[in-house]
């Protein structure tokens, strides 16, 4: 038995463990009654957005309850960084996954028969193996916990079949409570969470989806390339994801932003594994790195300092924008989410959903959904309220830190410019893209133009009166609400979709467009890297700097990842507070009981050097 465990059977309660180990005076939101529901035994479906603290809600019962609990995890990279948090904390934790060392593998399984670890990390398809169950049902098990409890989901974002046998649990492990936990998941998906589990009876915590500390916005496609490397100037010095569609694009992006300057590397699941390695490791360094990367990364992630997350082509539904978008920010620090979208982007994924094997009433879910994440990229309102309101949550009046909120669009009757725009589409024979439609009506002579005779059709010109960005943006208005249709192929063509055009063609539909606000003057902000960390007021950024030089180097020696050593916030409020002894040292957050042993002598040394 750890010693975490062992003082726990002396009627500690909850809080204290929460202080103690994990170095927090008190319970966040609804941590204090699903931990307490839980600790008492009972099963649950536990809902927090990310950065929220929902781990707390099964690792905090698990050390009150006897025995070990059993974490149920989709990757093994989570699997590790969540052990290194747990030994970081003073907590027996160990992980039985495919990669394992041989010799730790073995380490792992001789204080799981002894009774020695607090808590395990296991894979499903691991854990179901009769091998491993047989080996459990041996022993005191607290509680399992099923993490990234979408997974379960048919009709989640990341759905894994695997997942579903999990339903077994409640048969194999009689009595002990489960807890399904997510970040992510709309009215739907939490049924069926519940269904796919056998856990009707479960209790339900769900908190607000709300992160008040992501700044949201989209923009359309103009010039891709520039308008990333504007966004990224915002974050010199900074850590953050790129998602891109495709596997090539990644490492095309990749490449480009190496040439300019920024440290990248991609990601996808077709990279060899030691490529994949090697870039997930920089990444978990703490290392200023952007990794661009398809959907296959994220999941695993822990690191809390992510500051940016943008998005080169659009998520086929909300949730797994959502989940994308989390995975900045959650150090409960201020960070900024960007989502480029244009019309091939809402083209493609329609293609793909039509063409998708998946049974027609899923088909339906997902196209309701794909629809939900083409009218979020559009609307002119809080594009929180719009996001939150897919998982079923109201907020009223407005976020007030998304793009919308911030610089209001104003909306106006476009329907004349549709009109001009479906009928050039039209009279070129419905055969040619975006961008020659644009050229025939702004007037521009090209040599496709000329070749095709389009500079006599009535349409040529009629839009010399608006720039050539702001036609792209109606032509991506009329494919959003299916007037146009793009036709994928070597070359995207654009055609009408006769049963929704010919309304706004004979007026009898309206239009609206956005008028959106002349583009932002740059600001010192924008042409000057910004410091990657934001000390708050009171602080010393120097004496930030030196510990954060100093857990760089605990780190290497440890071969862990700097931010389960203390992560930024409680370096922060270290370097503001500038404790002189270990017990004022201890009430900084974060600073629990084994990490104030293992470190504290180091910490105070750092702040008497300066």
């Amino acid at each position: 038995m750890s010693a975490v465990a062992a003082v726990a059977l002396q009627q500690d309660t909850p809080r204290d463990i929460l202080r103690r180990v994990f170095g927090f005076p008190d319970f966040r939101g609804l941590q204090a009654p699903a931990v307490a529901h839980i600790a008492a035994g009972g099963d649950a479906l536990v809902l927090m957005p990310t950065g929220a603290g929902k781990s707390i809600c099964y690792q905090v019962p698990a050390l009150c309850r006897p025995g070990t609990a059993i974490v149920v995890s989709p990757l093994i990279a989570l699997m590790d960084d969540q052990v290194a948090a747990m030994r970081q904390l003073g907590v027996a934790a160990g992980a039985l996954h495919s990669e394992l060392d041989p010799e730790e593998a073995r380490r792992v399984g001789r204080e799981l028969d002894a009774g020695r670890l607090d808590l395990l990390y296991v894979s499903p398809e691991r854990l179901l193996t009769p091998g491993t169950t047989d080996r459990l049902q041996r022993r005191d098990i607290a509680l399992l916990a099923i993490d990234e409890a979408h997974c379960v989901s048919q009709w989640g974002h990341e759905f894994r079949p695997e997942y579903r046998d999990l339903a077994r649990l409640a048969a194999l492990f009689p009595g002990v409570p489960r807890v399904a936990l997510t970040a992510t998941a709309d009215p739907r998906t939490r049924a069926d969470i519940l269904a796919a589990l056998d856990m009707a009876g479960a209790e339900v915590f769900a908190a607000s989806f709300h992160r008040p500390n992501l700044h949201l916005a989209a923009e359309g496609k103009e010039g891709e390339t520039a308008q990333l490397l504007a966004f990224l100037r915002r974050h010199a010095g900074q850590a953050g994801i790129v998602y891109c569609g495709s596997r090539a694009k990644t490492e095309r992006v990749a490449a480009m932003l190496n040439a300019r300057g920024h440290a990248a590397v991609a990601f996808h699941a077709g990279l060899a594994p030691e490529a994949k390695r090697e870039a997930a490791a920089r990444f978990r360094s703490g290392e200023p790195v952007v990794v661009v990367a398809t959907i296959a990364f994220g999941m695993g992630i822990d690191r809390p300092d992510v500051r940016f997350v943008a998005h080169l082509d659009m998520p086929d539904s909300p949730e797994a924008f959502y989940q994308q978008i989390g995975r900045a920010g959650r150090d409960g620090q201020p960070a900024e989410t960007l989502l480029l979208y244009g019309g091939e982007d809402i083209a493609r994924a329609r293609y793909f959903l039509q063409n998708s094997a998946a049974p027609e009433a899923q088909k339906q879910v997902m196209r309701g959904r794909l629809e939900a994440m083409i009218a979020l990229t559009e609307t002119p309102a809080c594009r929180t309220t719009a996001l939150l309101a897919c998982f079923g949550e109201t907020l009223e009046g407005g976020c007030g830190h998304c793009d919308n909120c911030l610089r209001p669009a104003r909306m106006f009757d476009g329907t004349t410019e549709a009109q001009k725009i479906l009928s050039a589409v039209y009279r070129t024979g419905q055969r040619f893209g975006a961008l020659h439609v644009v050229s025939v009506v702004t007037g521009k002579v090209t040599d496709a133009v000329r070749s095709w005779n389009h500079d006599r059709l009535p349409t040529f010109g009629v839009g010399a009166d608006h720039p050539p960005g702001f036609w792209r943006g109606v032509i991506r208005r009329l494919v959003a609400i299916g007037a146009l249709e793009v036709e994928l192929g070597e070359f995207a063509t654009i055609r009408l979709d006769q049963d929704k055009a010919r309304p706004i063609l004979r007026g009898e539909q309206r239009v609206m467009l956005r008028a959106d606000p002349p583009p932002r003057t740059p600001t010192a902000r924008d042409r000057t890297p910004r410091s990657p960390r934001e000390t708050p007021a009171g602080g010393d950024d120097s004496l930030f700097e030196r510990l954060r030089q100093w857990r760089l180097g605990e780190a290497k020696s440890q071969s862990v990842p700097p931010y389960v050593i203390f992560n930024d916030a409680t370096l922060h409020e270290i370097a503001t507070l500038q404790p002189t002894d270990l017990d004022s040292l201890a009430e900084v957050k974060g600073v629990g009981a084994s990490k104030l042993t293992r470190y504290g002598a180091a910490v105070l040394g750092v702040l008497k050097e300066g």
